[in-house]
C-alpha cells in the first residue's frame, strides 16, 4: 500500500495506491455517514447528475470499508486552470452543496483540489467531504472563498493571471490579502461589502476578542446564500486582456500551404506512434493538441498563455469536448512540489507521463526567448514522454529574427547540428520531416 501524499489530512480516510489501482480507505469515524449516504441513494443521485465521481464498493464490513474511484485522467491544480474552468468548478461546488442541503447534508469542506477535470467536465471527487447538515453557518464557507470565491474576483477585476496565488497560499487566498488586492471600484460593490469586508473586520473582531466567529443561519437563509453566491459567481467576467500569444494564429508567417503540410505530417505522426496520452507542451488554441483529441486521445493541451489556455478551454466546452484538457503551464517555471513536504502537490511530471509529447514552434522560444541550453530541453522533455515530434525552427525564420529583434546574438549554438547532437543524448531521431514552404523541420523521436 502506497498512501496518496495529498489525502492526509482528512480524518475520515486516505487514498492509497496497490498494484497500480486507485482505492480510497474509510477510517471507522465516517462508517456511519458513509453508509447513510449509501442507503438513501445519495450517491447514486449526485453520479446520475454527474456532480461526483463514481466509486465501486470493494469491502464494507463492521471494520473495513475500502472503496474504488473512478480514475481521473490527468490530476490538476486550480493554479493551472483558466478563468472559465475555476468558474466551472466554482459553480459544481455550489450546485453540489445546494442539492445536498435539499436531502439533509452538507459539504464540511470546499476545498478547489476536490475537483477535477475530465476533459472540459468539472467532477467532485472527495467521496469523504460529506456530513449530516447542522443548523447554524455552513463551516466551510470561508474555505470556498479563499479557494473559489476571491481568486474568481481577483481574476475578473484585476488580472486573469492572479490564480497562481493560490500556489503561494495552498489553502487559499486569505480574505485580508484579497481586501487590499481589490480596486478603489471595489467600495461601489455589493460583493465587497458581503463576502470580503463583513468577512475580513469579522475575522479581525473575533482574533482580538480570541473568540470563535458566529453567524446564525436558518437553513432557509443558507439556500439564500447559497443562490447569492451562484449568482455573484456567474456574474463575475473576465476583462479584456491583450498577451503575447492570445492571438498567436492570427499572426504566424506559415503560408496556407506550408501550415496544412504541418498539419498532415503531426497527424501522420501521432497515427505512427498510437499514444493513449498526448501533451502538447505549446498548445496555443490547441489546433493540433486536437489531432489527437479527436481520434479519442486523452490529451493535455498546455501553455503559457492564460488568454490562450481560456479560449481553448471555451472551445472545448462549446464542443463538448471529453478528451482535451487545456491547462496552464510555463516550461520555464512549471508547477513545483509545494504543501506539507514538499509532496502535497506535485510537479507534472510526477503525475503522470505521456506516450507522446507536441513540441511545436516551441524550442526557439525556450532557447533563445529563455536562454534554455538545447541539451536542458531534451533531458527536461525525456522525463515527460516516450516519443516526442518536435519542430527545428533556424535562425533565418522570421519568428527567430524577432526574438533576436532587441538583443544581441550571442546564441552561437543555435544550429540545426547543434539540435541533433543534443537532443541525440536523450532520445533517438527516428525521422527528420522538412516542411514545405518554410524553412522548419519536424522530427519524430524516442527516448532512449
Amino acid at each position: 500500500m502506497e498512501k496518496v501524499s495529498g489525502s492526509f489530512r482528512d480524518p475520515s480516510g486516505f487514498v492509497f495506491k496497490e498494484n497500480g489501482n486507485l482505492f480510497r480507505q474509510i477510517n471507522p469515524c465516517y462508517f456511519h455517514v458513509y453508509n447513510d449516504l449509501k442507503n438513501k441513494k445519495i450517491f447514486d443521485l449526485l453520479w446520475n447528475e454527474g456532480l461526483m465521481i463514481r466509486h465501486q464498493e470493494i469491502k464494507n464490513n463492521p471494520s473495513e470499508i475500502v472503496l474504488k474511484p473512478e480514475e481521473i485522467p490527468f490530476v490538476s491544480y486550480p493554479y493551472e486552470w483558466s478563468f472559465s474552468q475555476l468558474k466551472e468548478a466554482t459553480l459544481l461546488t455550489l450546485n453540489l452543496q445546494k442539492k445536498l442541503l435539499e436531502h439533509g447534508f452538507s459539504l464540511k469542506d470546499a476545498s478547489a483540489y476536490n475537483i477535477q477535470f475530465v476533459g472540459c467536465k468539472p467532477i467532485f471527487i472527495d467521496t469523504l467531504s460529506i456530513e449530516y447538515y447542522k443548523e447554524g453557518p455552513w463551516v466551510a464557507f470561508n474555505q470556498f472563498c479563499k479557494h473559489f470565491l476571491y481568486p474568481l474576483m481577483l481574476m475578473s477585476k484585476i488580472d486573469l493571471q492572479l490564480n497562481k496565488l493560490m500556489q503561494l497560499w495552498i489553502d487559499g487566498i486569505p480574505v485580508d490579502i484579497v481586501d487590499k488586492l481589490l480596486p478603489v471600484s471595489k467600495y461601489f460593490s455589493l460583493n465587497y461589502w458581503l463576502y470580503v469586508k463583513f468577512l475580513n473586520s469579522s475575522q479581525k473582531k473575533a482574533e482580538n476578542a480570541r473568540k470563535k466567529i458566529s453567524v446564525k443561519l436558518s437553513k432557509k437563509q443558507l439556500f439564500k446564500l447559497i443562490d447569492g453566491l451562484i449568482y455573484t459567481v456567474n456574474g463575475l467576467k473576465l476583462k479584456k486582456q491583450k498577451t503575447q500569444w492570445g492571438d498567436y494564429y492570427t499572426f504566424t508567417n506559415y503560408s496556407s500551404d506550408a501550415f496544412d503540410t504541418k498539419t498532415k505530417i503531426v497527424t501522420s505522426l501521432i497515427q505512427k506512434t498510437q499514444p493513449k496520452e498526448v501533451w502538447d507542451l505549446g498548445a496555443n488554441n490547441g489546433h493540433f493538441s486536437r489531432l489527437a483529441s479527436s481520434n479519442g486521445i486523452h490529451t493535455l493541451a498546455f501553455d503559457i498563455d492564460p488568454i490562450a489556455v481560456e479560449k481553448n478551454y471555451v472551445s472545448c466546452k462549446i464542443h463538448n469536448e471529453d478528451k482535451i484538457l487545456p491547462l496552464l503551464l510555463d516550461l520555464t517555471n512549471p508547477s513545483p512540489n509545494i504543501g506539507w513536504n514538499n509532496s502535497e502537490r506535485t510537479t507534472i511530471e510526477q503525475r503522470g507521463k505521456a506516450d507522446l509529447c507536441l513540441a511545436l514552434a516551441l524550442v526557439h522560444h525556450l532557447a533563445i526567448g529563455n536562454n534554455v541550453p538545447f541539451g536542458n530541453i531534451a533531458n527536461y522533455f525525456s522525463k515527460l514522454c516516450n516519443s516526442l515530434v518536435i519542430e527545428f525552427i533556424p535562425k533565418n525564420d522570421s519568428k527567430v529574427q524577432e526574438l533576436l529583434l532587441n538583443r544581441e546574438d550571442v546564441f552561437t549554438d543555435y544550429t540545426i547540428e547543434n539540435f541533433e547532437e543534443q537532443f541525440s543524448k536523450c532520445f533517438s531521431i527516428e525521422e527528420t520531416i522538412p516542411v514545405k514552404d518554410s524553412l522548419r523541420t519536424i522530427y519524430l523521436m524516442k527516448v532512449k
